[in-house]
């Protein structure tokens, strides 16, 4: 089971900002992430994906990208 929960540090506990439906006295791992970081869109990985990108010159790639890359007859004719 995985939950999301959103929560204030207090500088020594963690504390639910709403109901969180667990079992009391029963041990949890969690993760913690900070919202400031989340929200910094040039840190996710894909933020320069366009760098990537090269000039192939075949105009039709996007609509018979199954010719090319797996070899199967163009779906339409030049």
């Amino acid at each position: 089971m995985t939950k999301t929960l959103e929560v204030v540090y207090d500088g020594s506990v963690f504390r639910p900002s709403g109901p969180v439906n667990l079992e009391a006295g029963k041990k949890y791992t969690i993760s913690v992430s900070s919202p400031d970081k989340d929200n910094d869109v040039e840190q996710d990985p894909a933020f320069d994906i366009a760098s990537l990108a090269v000039t192939t010159d075949i105009p039709d790639l996007s609509t018979e990208h199954d010719h090319y890359l797996y070899g199967l007859p163009k779906r339409r004719s030049p």
